[in-house]
């Protein structure tokens, strides 16, 4: 056999063994645009402020911070307040230990409780439970895997990303808008019924929430995925509901791509006079709006400018869905 013949025969099989590169999600998706309520169980109890205990506050002087997440009682492990409360009452002592987690390090805690009737008072105000309003930006309909927010969800006290233990997306209207301003982004009020669940989320990222959606899924919103190289400066639309709970399309400018952002890759400017008269630019409650450009899912809003209400972020749906399917 000669040379030729036989590299020939080499490259044939490579080309049979070596697997072809595929998407690990689908290549046209539901486009969302839907205004959602978003609940999640925090993984910990976060303290997130302080009270007077018999006009001390016995919580801050024995050494907790606000942003502390409380993992232990008395060596327990804890994952709600009502866990916290049984294991406080299950102790003979009023002196408690508790476990936190600070940034990178473990700390115990001891903390002398003050009985009150029948009630412990801890000094600590503390929470188990985030509930916000967002967007949904798409769901996958080969694996149901759905996407929203674009960035993730933080303790507002701490800035902090929250561990979360689960959590749901469920039915939520819009109720009324505040305009942003000059120095302040606004924001959508929203009616919550939590009693109509769409979806079971398992991630909080920064490139958004994530989960399986569990309500019926149709595909009459079906769009092509757009790439990275397919994104252009110029027109482009994105999906929204601010009132009359129905999704609509506004117009925007995208003026810059950055390929190096985790999460702000899009920036854009809002053209649509619609928009601008009932928001005044980017508002909370917007975060993952799709981004729209030649027919293709480009991408999801995440960010308002607070010194620029016309100009807001992005972040390329490719990023979103990649996370999403992990």
């Amino acid at each position: 056999m000669n040379f030729k013949k036989k590299l020939l025969i080499i490259i044939s099989i490579l080309t049979f063994i070596l697997p072809c590169a595929t998407l690990a999600y689908s290549d046209k998706i539901i486009l969302g645009g839907d205004n959602i309520g978003i609940s999640v169980n925090t993984k910990d109890v976060l303290v997130v402020g302080f009270y007077k205990v018999n006009n001390k506050y016995i919580a801050k002087d024995s050494g907790f911070i606000i942003g502390d997440r409380i993992t232990k009682v008395n060596g327990n492990d804890i994952h709600s307040i009502e866990d916290l409360v049984k294991e406080i009452n299950k102790s003979d002592k009023n002196r408690v230990i508790f476990t936190v987690k600070r940034l990178d390090m473990i700390k115990d805690i001891e903390l002398d409780l003050v009985k009150e009737k029948d009630n412990y008072k801890t000094g600590l105000y503390i929470k188990d439970q985030i509930t916000g309003v967002g967007t949904l930006t798409y769901i996958d309909p080969e694996t149901k895997i759905f996407g929203a927010l674009g960035h993730e969800i933080v303790d507002n006290k701490t800035g902090r990303i929250i561990d979360i233990l689960d959590g749901y997306i469920f039915d939520s209207k819009v109720t009324g808008i505040i305009k942003s301003t000059n120095n302040k982004t606004g924001e959508k009020q929203a009616k919550f019924n939590q009693n109509l669940i769409y979806g079971e989320i398992d991630k909080n990222t920064i490139n958004g929430v994530f989960g399986t959606y569990i309500d019926e899924v149709g595909n009459d919103k079906l769009i092509d995925v757009g790439l990275i190289e397919d994104i252009k400066l110029g027109p482009a639309k994105i999906y929204s509901v601010l009132e009359d709970n129905n999704i609509k399309e506004y117009n925007i400018n995208i003026i810059k791509i950055n390929d190096d952002s985790t999460t702000k890759n899009i920036l854009f400017e809002i053209t649509d006079e619609e928009l601008l008269n009932k928001a005044n630019g980017v508002i909370k409650g917007m975060s993952g709006s799709p981004i729209v450009q030649n027919n293709k899912i480009i991408g999801a809003v995440t960010h308002a400018i607070v010194n620029d209400n016309l100009k807001g972020y992005g972040i390329f749906i490719t990023k979103m869905l990649e996370e999403g399917e992990k």
